[in-house]
């Protein structure tokens, strides 16, 4: 991995042997770790182990500068997936990492295969893993950061850096991260990006490393670009250097990756090229012996310690940066820059020809550095700076359970989402004041705008709100750092990226937020992966969709969400609701809070709806004990509007079709055919009871009870306004006749009574189905 040593000017805060020890170090131990997982450990089942030796080769000396010569204690990393044993490797050398756990990479309760805070037993700022959202990462938990220092200061400051591959950046969600107006304003976002212009399948023609330039510059970022190594940097400043260098940059990124594949004699050939200035530059490289030769093509500014390290130093806080530094796939290994080096893995004869030439014991290859050595004494020292005070929890502030309200008239469940944040900052102000609400541009559509009158709108910095004075304006958008609702582009990735490192910062610093994003139920899709990896990485926080549903009938198919339903009940670590009435949604979301900013907490998904319902349907109890049997009845699941004693169906319905279940069990009732009507608030919930009762998890089995005695089993119809299959395994409960009604077909623009008719969703379809299986 070493050049000829070249004085670079850059000073050290260790020593440049001991940094370069370090890195040597780092690569070998990376290198093992997989080594080991592949061709040590025993795999009686024969699957492929996996795991990245190149990919984590082109980050060591990235990564090695920036820990041992950049980081701060308060600074927080998310590091290239497939660079994950690059990270315990130095966090072993920390000592910060049981030498135990070396062995365990991609082993079941060992290493993850990607940085993971959740699972991993070394430090780990943010789970990465999925491609593009570990790189945004960062920007959101800068947000983050600055929300909690509104509160007391707790999360101190420090920069927020991400190692990105090159090939991430063809991922749509860092554009629209990157070009999200309120980035700008983050100047403690430092990306690194691992320029080694290879994808998995291939090495890439054309890079385009100028136009990613480009892009950064027009977004306001800072770039600085690291090309060349001081190898490189001495020989062009010699005769012939100028053509050289020329010859560099203007040669194909294939060609060039070629070169690295060539040994001395054929570089000698290959290099001049034919191009006008190969005389010149076959006359320089005749004076290279084969070893400079050989380290030149080689030297690159992403693998330069003394490169990366002035390259960090010339980070401007007052804008987010981006570092470009140019590397080789699977530099120091023998795999270097071959085109398929992706997930290829040494043999364990080059392993261990490895070791010989970086001085290490294939057999003993754990070793650390002696503590009287400089390395030894570099790895302590930065041990010491880095080092964490640990986090002291605050306080959860109490949220109340219910308001004491009854609402009566028409309302949507989609208003009551509003109110009931109104509510909660005079019944709950220490709590209130811990909500964050998101949204991508349609807070006004979504009934936030009292909500967002009320606390304002956050910004780094604060604005002036040249509509003030306006009495026709009803939104008032006053931006200030204590606002309470952050409003981004129309991104939902965005969104549920903020969302969810807002809902870390219980873990990170100790300050639990409350935060809750909303968005138009069809877009839950669109959000769904990366809101899914913010939970498994710890952010705990709540989706609201709204609208949702063929009932949105006027919009037309685009704008009806089918699937959503059976995505919350499918999605770990959450809890999903669909509401009827307004004081479901209400009872729903209370218990929702309480569950967030916690260890063993839940994110949660709501699904409501525009449709306006009568809200003296819910026959709320009077009664306070009634009341409150009711209340846990609604939090756990579902609860029973009608009940008949010769109840000879049952109709099970959720959300918007309540009206249509209530009005068919009246007609059937005078048909002759009474029924029970159950109105479900949360399918995931009952399906968790069920499991539990088959032994298979845990949950509440005693809503199961309460909504589906088997002593009333009836053949059972279930109804909702989304895709039927969500609601099905309820008639295992008492394994009853079943017939399935719900939306599977692509909505239609109409009428609400056109476009239910269209879907057999209507009060006649559910009279039919109730006659035909009664």
């Amino acid at each position: 991995m070493s050049a000829p040593a070249v004085d670079s000017g850059v000073e050290f805060s260790g020593t440049p042997e001991g940094l370069e020890a370090i890195q040597q170090r780092v690569l070998w131990l990376s290198t093992a770790m997989i080594h080991h997982a592949n061709r040590v450990r025993p795999n009686p089942s024969g699957l492929k182990v996996g795991g990245h030796q190149a990919s984590s080769a082109s980050m060591v000396s990235i990564m090695t500068a920036l820990w041992f010569e950049q980081l701060r204690p308060g600074d927080r990393v998310s590091v290239k997936p497939h660079a994950s044993p690059v990270l315990h490797s130095i966090n072993y050398l920390l000592g910060e990492l049981d030498e135990s756990y070396l062995t365990t990479l991609r082993q079941f309760g060992g290493l993850q295969s990607y940085p993971s805070r959740a699972k991993d037993p070394d430090t780990v700022d943010y789970s990465t893993g999925s491609v593009g959202i570990g790189a945004t990462a960062p920007i959101w938990g800068a947000m983050a950061r600055r929300y909690v220092n509104t509160l007391d200061g707790a999360a101190g400051t420090g920069r927020q850096y991400s190692l990105v591959g090159d090939a991430e950046l063809d991922e749509g969600a860092v554009w629209e991260a990157v070009v999200d107006p309120g980035v700008i304003d983050l100047g403690e976002v430092v990306w690194i990006v691992d320029l080694n212009r290879q994808s998995l399948d291939r090495v890439v023609p054309n890079i385009a490393a100028g136009r990613l330039e480009k892009m950064f510059d027009a977004a306001g970022w800072q770039v600085i670009t690291v090309k060349f190594g001081q190898l490189l940097e001495s020989l062009f400043a010699r005769a012939g250097g100028a053509e050289l260098r020329t010859r560099i940059l203007d040669m194909s990124n294939p060609e060039y990756q070629r070169l690295l594949r060539c040994n001395a004699e054929e570089l000698r050939t290959r290099l001049p090229g034919t191009g006008n200035g190969s005389a010149a530059i076959a006359t320089l490289i005749a004076g290279l012996d084969d070893e400079t030769l050989t380290a030149a093509i080689r030297n690159l500014g992403g693998h330069d310690l003394a490169a990366l390290t002035a390259a960090y130093r010339r980070i401007d806080d007052s804008r987010p940066t981006i570092i470009i530094a140019y590397t080789i796939k699977g530099y120091g290994l023998p795999v270097e820059g071959h085109p398929q080096n992706h997930s290829s893995l040494l043999s364990t004869a080059e392993y261990v020809q490895l070791a010989s030439d970086l001085g290490m014991d294939p057999d003993r290859p754990w070793s650390r550095f002696e503590d009287s050595t400089a390395p030894g004494r570099m790895c302590a020292a930065v041990a010491a700076r880095l080092r964490r005070d640990p986090v002291v929890p605050v306080g959860l502030p109490a949220i109340p359970s219910d308001f004491g309200r009854t609402p009566k008239g028409t309302a949507t469940t989609q208003s009551a989402l509003g109110r009931v944040l109104l509510d909660l900052t005079r019944a709950a102000p220490e709590a209130a004041r811990r909500i964050v609400t998101v949204s991508p541009d349609v807070s006004s559509t979504t009934n936030l705008a009292g909500w967002v009158n009320k606390v304002g709108v956050w910004s780094s910095a604060e604005r002036h709100d040249w509509f003030a004075d306006d009495a026709e304006t009803i939104l008032h958008w006053r931006e200030k750092p204590t606002g309470q609702h952050m409003e981004l582009g129309i991104a939902e990735t965005n969104l549920v990226g903020l969302i969810g490192e807002l809902g870390a910062t219980w873990s990170r610093w100790g300050q639990p937020l409350f935060p809750i994003g909303v968005v138009y139920d069809p877009f839950v899709e669109r959000a769904l992966e990366p809101w899914s990896y913010g939970i498994y990485a710890g952010g705990q926080s709540i989706l609201v969709g709204t609208p949702s549903g063929v009932t949105l009938a006027a919009e037309g198919g685009a704008h009806q969400s089918i699937k959503t339903p059976s995505i919350g009940l499918e999605q770990p670590g959450c809890t999903s609701y669909e509401l009827a009435f307004s004081l479901d949604v209400e009872w729903a979301l209370l218990a929702c809070l309480n569950q967030l900013g916690r260890p063993g907490g839940s994110s949660a998904y709501l699904r409501l709806s525009t449709r306006p319902v009568d809200q003296t349907l819910a026959a709320v109890p009077s009664d306070p004990a009634a009341r409150e049997r009711r209340r846990r009845q609604v939090v756990a699941g579902g609860y029973a509007l009608i009940r008949r004693d010769d109840a000879r169906v049952t109709i099970a319905a959720m959300g918007a079709m309540m009206t249509e279940a209530l009005s068919a069990a009246t007609r059937l009732d005078l048909a002759g055919v009474p029924a029970d009507v159950i109105c479900i608030t949360s399918p995931d919930l009952l399906f968790r009871a069920l499991q539990a009762r088959q032994g298979r998890g845990t949950g509440e089995t005693w809503i199961l009870d309460q909504l589906f005695p088997a002593d009333r089993a009836t053949p059972l119809i279930t109804v909702l306004d989304g895709h039927p299959h969500t609601l099905t395994f309820l008639a295992g409960i008492n394994r009853v006749r079943h017939a399935g009604l719900g939306v599977t077909q692509f909505g239609q623009v109409g009428s609400l009574d056109d476009v239910y008719r269209h879907h057999d969703i209507d009060t006649d379809a559910i009279v039919r189905a109730a006659l035909d299986i009664a």
